[in-house]
């Protein structure tokens, strides 16, 4: 149990209770504490950690995203890009491919640190053609690509010429890929810059088949595994609010937001639990897996967005104002939770549900 003198922004996050996870909850909180929203130091904790955990579906997917939510309690820019470092891991694992092994065309091995770059645009298109027997080529402009200026690789998906989309494996610091930050003004994050690459004839690896990154079980578990960064950020936010009503009287006012929070954020912790062991038993493949993973990201989004209004109201303008680590990560958060379409993944669901999928 922790005491009052204890920093409460520091303890791991348990999705299951405190021996879900392995012995690197401290190690990571620690890792993370370090962190303090630089980039360079996110990118170190993301390697050192992407050697550590099982990829999802392998059995210890709890102890997967309680690493990933302690990583956003205690600094969310470290599990932003840790996520997305472990994501493409997983995603390569799932192809069976080896980076040192099958991607020395594209200089990757055990070092390299990853993002992955799948989101479209208006406008903007990345095309894959064939070059040569066995090579590829990538053309065009993929926009919100994460700390494409810093990382060593990514995984993007491009458009091949049969229309459909192929993941590719690409060095971002070769020449033909240029990187940019132009029009990028968040106020959160601000630490990981997502602004697009251009590729001009970037030589490119694929990974999988066409159509298969959004196809594969791993796409619905990997956006699940997000939820969990949106969680242990909600639990950053709400451990301020908690620790100030044990450490000074509070009102009725105060304790009512303090136990609808505590509500909020049990849901979304019951939420990954429920959903970490549908994967790890085989039963969240296909449509059950597209419907685990709205479901957990909806209700862990919900959570998250209450958890910010009510700390707000409990606590007033003094935390936001007055409180460098809370400003950022209720900054961070905002931005980080807009990774949920809201409203339109809501309706997917509904659409999922209304297609055949027995809801309860």
């Amino acid at each position: 149990m922790q005491t009052l003198n204890a920093p409460t922004d520091q303890g791991a996050v348990h999705l299951g209770g405190v021996r879900d996870a392995s012995d690197l909850g401290p190690s990571v909180a620690e890792w993370a504490a370090g962190v303090d929203g630089d980039a360079d130091a996110a990118i170190e904790l993301a390697r050192r950690v992407g050697g550590l955990l099982a990829a999802p579906g392998a059995g210890r997917t709890t102890e997967r995203w309680s690493v990933l939510a302690t990583l956003a309690a205690i600094d969310l820019t470290a599990a932003r890009v840790a996520e997305a470092h472990l994501d493409a891991l997983a995603i390569l694992d799932e192809a069976g491919v080896d980076p040192e092994r099958d991607l020395a065309a594209v200089d990757a091995g055990p070092g390299s640190t990853w993002g992955v770059f799948a989101a479209e645009g208006p406008g903007l298109r990345v095309q894959a053609t064939r070059s040569g027997q066995d090579g590829w080529r990538l053309d065009g402009t993929k926009p919100w690509c994460s700390l494409a200026g810093r990382l060593t690789h990514a995984l993007v998906t491009a458009h091949t010429p049969g229309e459909h989309r192929r993941l590719f494996a690409v060095d971002l610091r070769d020449r033909r890929v240029r990187t940019t930050d132009e029009g990028w003004f968040s106020r959160g994050l601000t630490a990981v810059p997502s602004g697009p690459i251009v590729l001009t004839d970037a030589p490119a690896i694929p990974i999988g088949a066409d159509g298969w990154y959004l196809e594969r079980p791993g796409f619905a578990w990997g956006g699940a595994g997000v939820a969990a960064c949106w969680y242990g950020g909600a639990v950053g936010v709400a451990r301020l609010l908690w620790e100030r009503c044990v450490q000074r009287p509070a009102d009725q006012i105060t304790q009512m937001h303090l136990g609808a929070v505590d509500l909020a954020l049990t849901g979304a912790r019951l939420a990954l639990l429920d959903a970490a062991r549908a994967i790890d038993r085989g039963e969240a493949d296909g449509v059950a897996g597209v419907v685990v993973a709205a479901r957990t990201r909806g209700l862990v989004a919900g959570a998250a967005e209450q958890t910010i209004r009510r700390v707000g109201h409990a606590l007033g303008p003094a935390p936001l104002t007055q409180n460098e680590h809370h400003a950022r990560r209720v900054a961070d958060l905002e931005i980080y939770v807009r990774q949920h379409h809201a409203e339109r993944d809501e309706a997917a669901l509904g659409g999922h549900l209304a297609a055949g999928v027995r809801p309860w």
